[in-house]
């Protein structure tokens, strides 16, 4: 189960503990900021998108919308988001519970800067009831970004 795996990576860091695990659906944006009782847009969302046929994963705050024109600037693609079945087989997480740690597959993960207008975010954490709330300066640790981006509207 990903959330094992997910538990079991920060457990190297002694913060396995932090993640929460929800007795409701987390698996969207909206169900997370609820259970969470936090507002939406602090719900860092991870998004899964090929580019020519490498995975990547761009983690974005909530609210955020994919802006294509900047998402093509950055990539030099038109975005082109994974299917489900993609996302499962390359990350190991399920769509819902998609987060940018212990991924089953080398994929390289972009902070977008409409995270950094918060102090705190609330990523999942590889189930669709999960998710660890970590500082911006926690999520580029253990994310391991390949760089921040400025992808959205």
């Amino acid at each position: 189960m990903a959330i094992e795996e997910v538990k079991k990576y920060f457990s190297q860091f002694n913060m396995e503990n932090k993640i929460k695990e929800l007795k409701n659906s987390s698996a969207t944006v909206e169900l997370a900021a609820l259970a969470l009782n936090v507002e939406p847009d602090r719900i860092a969302k991870t998004l899964s998108f090929m580019v020519d046929d490498k995975p990547i994963l761009i983690v974005t705050s909530g609210n955020s919308k994919i802006d294509n024109s900047k998402y093509k600037a950055t990539f030099h693609k038109k975005a082109k988001m994974m299917s489900p079945d993609e996302v499962f087989n390359i990350t190991g997480h399920k769509i819902g519970g998609v987060c940018p740690f212990a991924l089953k597959e080398k994929v390289e993960v972009y902070l977008d800067n409409s995270l950094k207008k918060y102090e705190t975010v609330y990523p999942a954490a590889g189930s669709s009831n999960s998710a660890i709330e970590l500082t911006i300066e926690e999520l580029e640790k253990f994310a391991h970004p390949t760089l921040w981006v400025d992808v959205c509207k």
